[in-house]
């Protein structure tokens, strides 16, 4: 499977950095749960491992909180590679917004 992997810089301090990433998450549930199946999710130290199915597809990655920076790690299925440079681009922007440190959240 495609490997789609990032880091995003960060000066909020991991604790500000996973509670934002926290609330994202949840406001993402909430607004697209109708539309994924078989959802797991854990949090554990600053780490976040997920799955889901979407469209036929199964999507699994982990996500690592440090104090400077947010690295993601996910396996695409065959069928998004093609997206893969829309993907990455996207998630890289939201990543970036939420954890701009001039936006109060």
């Amino acid at each position: 499977m495609p490997q789609l992997s990032m880091e995003v810089a960060h000066s909020l301090g991991k604790d500000e950095a996973l509670r934002r990433l926290q609330s994202k998450f949840d406001q993402v549930r909430r607004q697209y749960g109708d539309s994924v199946g078989e959802l797991t999710e854990s949090w554990r130290d600053g780490r976040f491992e997920f799955g889901f199915q979407t469209m036929g597809m199964h999507i699994s990655g982990q996500i690592e909180v440090a104090d400077t920076a947010v690295r993601l790690n996910c396996e695409l299925p065959w069928a998004a590679a093609m997206f893969k440079g829309m993907i990455e681009s996207r998630i890289r922007s939201e990543l970036g917004d939420l954890l701009d440190d001039s936006a109060a959240r």
